[in-house]
């Protein structure tokens, strides 16, 4: 049956999925009233561990780069883990995968970071093809472990490459590949009918405009009511805050206000 998926909610979105993370997403949103996702883009492991602790009862989803940490090891994943499952949120690993089968299998499930068996979501950029997603797939026992992919149809840096026409393909494979892809890494929802599809945004700012890199910033409500995705992924926008979690709490109830004016 399909559904308006912009103006229905997410307990609605739920009920009509059968993608087993994306059931988990929203139970974890509905419950904890929260669609704020935390990039915690940080190089020692103390200082990550340190923020997760703090934000995780604030927040659906925390987002991580293992490969920017000057310190890593296998005890830093183990210990997101547990902190993810004690608080109740979903462990993101920013990966952006691009490259073949065989290649992203093995850095998936493999290598010194075994990105496999903690995060429970991942992404990957759409540009190799199909392929990408097999590979992807591959690495993960399904039947054990509730995995999702999200694919990234969209970037907030300013001139990004990812046109219409890129996004379209980039919902075709998603679309082909259901059983694991559970959304997108997007600026705005891409017009298609599979409830279970989530939207992540990142460039969300309470305040700033940009940076001098080519960030490009949009308010939560711009994001979440007008451009109706998901999920808003904020970084320094809290882990720079004298008080992030004063800040991130700020964040969460401007995102989750911008979701229930959006159903109305």
């Amino acid at each position: 049956m399909d559904i308006d998926v912009a103006k229905s909610s997410f307990e609605t979105r739920r009920t009509h999925t059968a993608h087993p993370l994306s059931q988990r997403i929203f139970s974890v949103m509905l419950e904890k009233q929260s669609n704020l996702c935390v990039s915690l883009d940080v190089v020692k492991s103390d200082e990550l561990l340190a923020m997760a602790e703090r934000l995780g009862p604030q927040v659906c989803m925390l987002k991580t780069h293992v490969d920017i940490l000057q310190d890593f090891t296998p005890r830093l994943t183990q210990a997101l883990r547990k902190l993810a499952d004690r608080d109740g949120w979903i462990l993101f690993e920013d990966r952006k995968f691009a490259d073949i089968g065989q290649t992203v299998q093995q850095q998936y499930a493999g290598g010194i970071y075994q990105i496999a068996q903690w995060a429970d979501v991942v992404n990957a950029h759409a540009l190799p093809g199909p392929g990408v997603i097999q590979g992807l797939q591959a690495g993960v026992d399904l039947k054990g472990s509730a995995r999702g992919l999200l694919l990234l149809a969209e970037m907030s840096s300013k001139g990004h490459l990812l046109d219409p026409a890129y996004q379209q393909k980039t919902l075709e494979m998603a679309v082909a590949a259901q059983d694991f892809v559970c959304g997108f890494i997007s600026q705005h929802r891409l017009e298609n009918t599979v409830p279970g599809f989530l939207y992540l945004t990142p460039g969300v700012h309470l305040s700033a405009t940009g940076d001098s890199l080519g960030q490009q910033y949009r308010s939560p409500h711009q994001a979440i009511r007008e451009q109706q995705c998901d999920i808003i992924i904020v970084g320094r926008g809290i882990i720079g805050n004298p008080d992030p979690k004063k800040i991130a709490e700020d964040y969460r109830v401007a995102a989750w206000t911008a979701y229930q004016d959006r159903l109305f």
